[in-house]
């Protein structure tokens, strides 16, 4: 370190101790100091920024902020206060562009959420400030503030309940209008579950769950026939992969030898996973997966290595909600896996299991229930009640998961919930919040 630079680092140890003791005008003059050595210190323009803008210097804060970001263009924090900075200069446009900046580069940035939603608000752009309103609520409220009045500064409070109540209103208003078409075409009474269920979601009605087992995390529809598994005689189409059962087998175990394609099921390495859904008994465990179809995207190269089986699920009446649905794949446990007792998202769709390699000693439990798979032979169950399944066996076991449509569902109420799911996911993309 040259003199020069020991010189600075004492400034700002100086600067840091007179600002967090709030001797504002020696702070003021050390960080001065640092900036005449190095004019594009970042911490250095910030504090003056800040202490700019508080005497009512707007422009000459918003200046010190953007030559800091062209120095440490990661920092959200710079980006923010340049935003905050730019609007208290007038210019709306850059104070906004700012700010998504900041927001682009930390989604939990609540603060930057609140004024940019305001500044949308004010242009009346009401959608993206219902977006970014709810946003910055619930990023606040993952971070323990905002929850009440002990959570909120005395200051904040007014502008956080106008932010809930507008939140609200609009969030509504938005996730109504994706289901408007089919309103106006089959009236309210045959979407009365729907709208009930959209309701239930939005918190503004109880899901009155009829049997306590059961607990969506995402998405409860009400009305709906409650029951761990379902009877075979729902889905005539078990027929098409029953007896294909042997086809599909035989290109799984060309998957199975070459592994290729095979993934934790997950989305992680299961071992980090122990103790929080997967436990193993003298081996570690692994819940691996062959996908097909993944958060409803189709995995080409996977169905073209099968290419007999994806014909076949191409023939089925599949699930298919945008970037949620279906998920079909080979589920692959290996022996002494344990999958711990976990719930589903929502009871709109039902999860099927073709068992197509089972050893012994290998069993489900849903909402108590226990059941063992038998190869070639399907059914289905509510993963929305807690489940959970093991391989207690020597050699590991394979069934065919997919998803399917709740089949007490109408027509016209699943292409309701097509359509509200997606908003749903749209609404919480512009907010910030992985739905």
């Amino acid at each position: 370190m040259t003199m020069v630079d020991a010189g600075i680092e004492a400034q700002l140890q100086h600067a840091r101790a007179a600002a967090e003791a709030s001797r504002y005008e020696e702070a003021d003059a050390a960080f001065t100091c640092v900036l005449a050595h190095d004019p594009d210190h970042p911490e250095a323009l910030n504090y003056l920024a800040q202490r700019a803008l508080l005497a009512g210097r707007a422009a000459q804060a918003a200046a010190m902020l953007e030559r800091a970001t062209v120095v440490e263009k990661g920092s959200a924090e710079l980006w923010k206060n340049l935003g905050f900075a730019r609007l208290a200069a007038g210019d709306a446009q850059a104070a906004v562009a700012a700010l998504e900046t900041s927001i682009g580069l930390d989604p939990a940035a609540f603060r930057a959420r609140l004024f940019l939603a305001q500044l949308h608000e004010g242009a009346g752009r009401s959608r993206e400030a219902a977006a970014h309103y709810f946003g910055a609520i619930v990023a606040a409220q993952n971070q323990g503030l905002w929850l009440d009045e002990a959570t909120t500064p005395p200051a904040m409070r007014e502008r956080v309940l106008q932010a809930m109540d507008f939140a609200d209103r609009h969030r509504r208003a938005i996730l109504t209008d994706a289901i408007e078409p089919l309103r106006a075409k089959h009236g309210d009474v045959e979407l009365a579950r729907v709208i009930h269920c959209l309701d239930i979601y939005l918190g503004v009605a109880k899901a009155d769950l009829p049997d306590p087992r059961q607990r969506p995390k995402f998405l409860y529809f009400p009305g709906l026939p409650t029951t761990p598994y379902f009877d075979r005689a729902l889905f005539p189409w078990y027929a098409v992969l029953e007896q294909n059962a042997d086809v599909i087998r035989a290109e799984l175990r060309e998957v199975l030898r070459g592994e290729t394609g095979i993934a934790p099921f997950l989305g992680t390495n299961a071992l980090d996973r122990v103790g929080d859904q997967l436990a193993g008994a003298e081996t570690p465990p692994a819940w691996d997966a062959f996908f097909f179809y993944r958060h409803g995207e189709r995995l080409d190269e996977n169905c073209a290595r099968c290419p007999r089986t994806a014909a076949i699920l191409d023939s089925l009446p599949i699930v298919r909600i945008r970037e949620h649905a279906p998920e079909i794949c080979f589920s692959v446990l290996t022996p002494g896996t344990h999958i711990l007792p976990h719930r589903g998202v929502t009871n709109t769709r039902l999860v099927t299991h073709l068992p197509l390699i089972v050893p012994e000693n290998c069993a489900i439990v849903v909402g108590g229930e226990k059941r063992e798979w038998r190869e070639g032979e399907c059914f289905t169950f509510d993963d929305t009640f807690e489940h959970e399944a093991w391989n207690r066996g020597a050699s590991t076991r394979v069934v065919m998961l997919m998803d399917c449509w709740n089949p007490y569902l109408t027509e016209v109420e699943r292409e309701a919930v097509t359509l509200l799911v997606g908003a749903i996911g749209d609404f919480n993309r512009a907010a910030g919040i992985n739905s």
